[in-house]
């Protein structure tokens, strides 16, 4: 198996048989049956991918995508990214278009890899807005079992943003090009916010069990493991849950309104409650009851949400 290092817009255009119009940015179509089976891709560029096919396994690292036909899934730089076509299932088959049935006749898959993809190196945004608020797309961060599946009209959507941006790529480049094309691109990344959104709405009864399980084992973390690993971090319960500690931030939020941080800290403020209401331990075993490293910490933390220091607490 080689590795594919896609540090340059040329490397990635040369990989894919595209041509390059622009060193720095490039939209590429590709419908192939000529990519290796497995490919590890080390990317020094942003990328885009819309999946227009059934037919491949996406997984970053350890963590497989949610990916099917028409939709997207998005990569920062130091990313790495496993891809892998679909295997014929037990008393499956292929016909001659290339596409994979199972033994029931559903089509799972197909033999070639159909995508379109935009892909940009960080250079392209230095010194733009878009370069220093990029942050604000936290989906480039998403490394969960969850990809963007896109309706007809977001996929027409998409589309139409791109199409502008291979116009202007076409285009002999003037001291337009670069604004231009960084304002599409700018477009295109508002929309996926907006996509994202209607997708974290629609998809509520899933998005409420996700919550329900963290809370769970937020509960179960402070009272048996706390006091041995320390205090729980939202990265902790977000891997518990096999989501990014972005996606699952911003699911949290869209059901609960609050942040997966407010809703540790106020569960860690409901057990310290609860502990110096017993009258049986000291401030300082319940600190580190809690997984506080000091009880400084606990004291201060408790302050800044009661106004009231432990002690003042439990004397009231």
């Amino acid at each position: 198996m080689k590795d594919n290092y896609f540090n340059t817009i040329q490397q990635f255009n040369d990989f894919n048989g595209c041509e390059t119009l622009h060193p720095l940015v490039s939209v590429v179509h590709v419908d192939s049956t000529d990519h290796i089976t497995e490919t590890f891709d080390h990317y020094g560029l942003y990328a885009i991918y819309l999946k227009e096919n059934k037919g491949c396994k996406l997984s970053y690292g350890r963590t497989p995508y949610d990916f099917d036909e028409m939709t997207v899934t998005s990569f920062a730089p130091g990313q790495t990214v496993k891809v892998e076509l679909v295997d014929v299932p037990k008393g499956g088959h292929v016909d001659e278009c290339g596409n994979i049935y199972a033994a029931d006749g559903k089509v799972v898959g197909s033999t070639f890899a159909k995508f379109t993809a935009l892909v940009f190196h960080p250079d392209f945004l230095n010194r733009t807005s878009l370069g220093r608020n990029l942050s604000r797309y936290e989906f480039f961060d998403y490394t969960s079992s969850e990809a963007l599946h896109l309706s007809a009209q977001e996929v027409e959507i998409f589309r139409g943003v791109l199409s502008m941006i291979e116009q202007e790529l076409h285009h002999p480049i003037d001291k337009h090009t670069r604004e231009l094309i960084v304002s599409n691109i700018e477009l295109l990344l508002n929309y996926l916010l907006r996509f994202y959104d209607r997708q974290f709405i629609t998809r509520e009864e899933i998005n409420h069990s996700v919550v329900k399980k963290f809370l769970s084992l937020l509960d179960d973390y402070i009272s048996d493991k706390a006091e041995r690993e320390g205090l729980p971090t939202v990265a902790y319960f977000a891997d518990k849950c096999c989501l990014s500690t972005g996606y699952f931030g911003t699911l949290v939020k869209t059901e609960t309104g609050r942040t997966a941080k407010d809703l540790i800290n106020d569960r860690i403020m409901g057990k310290a409650k609860e502990l110096l209401a017993s009258d049986t331990l000291s401030v300082t075993q319940i600190s580190q009851r809690l997984g506080f490293e000091y009880p400084q910490h606990f004291v201060r933390f408790f302050k800044a949400m009661t106004g009231k220091t432990p002690t003042q607490w439990r004397a009231a």
